[in-house]
């Protein structure tokens, strides 16, 4: 113990400025890296990564084994370059999310005009909603933000027509041409309808205790994760009313909680703030498990 206690003494002494900046920046790395895979399936696999290097450097230490330990001096330059190889999805999300953190829409002045028109397309949207909802059609919306959704479009139907409950019911019917796929929706503008969107790639939705989400659920959180847009989900099994942003989904939502949440996304730069801890408040509490209905 007091050999333990004098190495110890030795190491703080030791210590300098620099070495704690040196120190900040590696574990600055490594809550960086963490924070990119948390949520996705790439955090099991990291895990195990962790747990196989753990276990083969105790067994190279504790016992003389020379060829196994060249084996593994040799594989691990191979292990570290494959590494990016293996996180490419989530290192490239975590970049486009550093890239997005310096363009805030919420400090985007906007007029009163627009902001009145903007309005008015959210409530022909909850109104459209809540109706799909009453009559378990599925649908998939996506509000575009500052992030442009046009290769998503290109992908659909051109409609290039103003957001009301009716042409949004019309889309949705079942067994239309339109009803499979998603919406784009850009200002007051529907863009596109029959939309593909990419599935997400995290387990939130695998580890739900709802086993009834499908692919349109995937899709919204899908592409919550790729872009900044805003996804609103109707289950075509339950009805439920689900909304995803930023690789997060909130469910069992009504009207007007629905609405509260639409609006906020597109409140003026004078209330940034109030906006800002109104969203995290929403999407913090999906943290938890869903409770029953």
């Amino acid at each position: 113990m007091p050999d333990l206690l004098s190495e110890i003494i030795f190491i703080f002494q030791r210590l300098t400025w620099l070495s704690l900046v040196d120190l900040f920046l590696v574990t600055l790395i490594f809550f960086v890296i963490l924070l990119i895979v948390r949520d996705t399936q790439a955090m099991i696999l990291l895990r195990g990564v962790i747990l196989l290097v753990i276990l083969l450097s105790l067994l190279t230490s504790l016992i003389e084994l020379p060829a196994f330990s060249w084996l593994m001096s040799t594989m691990l330059p191979s292990l570290l370059l494959a590494i990016p190889v293996i996180f490419a999805p989530e290192i490239r999300r975590g970049l486009e999310r550093l890239g997005r953190a310096g363009s805030s829409p919420f400090f985007i002045q906007r007029d009163e005009r627009a902001l009145e028109a903007t309005r008015q397309m959210v409530r022909a949207l909850v109104t459209a909603v809540a109706r799909l909802s009453a009559k378990r059609h599925g649908a998939l919306i996506v509000l575009q933000r500052s992030e442009s959704l046009e290769e998503y479009a290109q992908t659909g139907v051109r409609l290039n027509a103003r957001v009301t409950p009716e042409l949004l019911l019309q889309v949705f019917y079942p067994n239309t041409p339109l009803h499979d796929g998603a919406v784009v929706i850009a200002g007051e503008m529907l863009v596109a309808a029959a939309c593909v969107m990419p599935l997400s790639s995290s387990g939130i939705l695998n580890r739900s205790p709802d086993r009834q989400m499908g692919l349109r659920h995937r899709a919204g959180l899908g592409i919550s994760e790729a872009s900044d847009a805003v996804a609103v989900v109707v289950s075509e099994e339950t009805g439920l009313i689900s909304i995803a942003h930023s690789g997060r989904m909130i469910r069992r939502l009504d009207s007007e909680r629905l609405e509260g949440i639409l609006l906020a996304f597109y409140q003026p730069a004078t209330s940034a703030g109030g906006v800002l801890d109104l969203i995290r408040h929403f999407f913090h509490r999906e943290r938890q498990p869903n409770r029953p209905e």
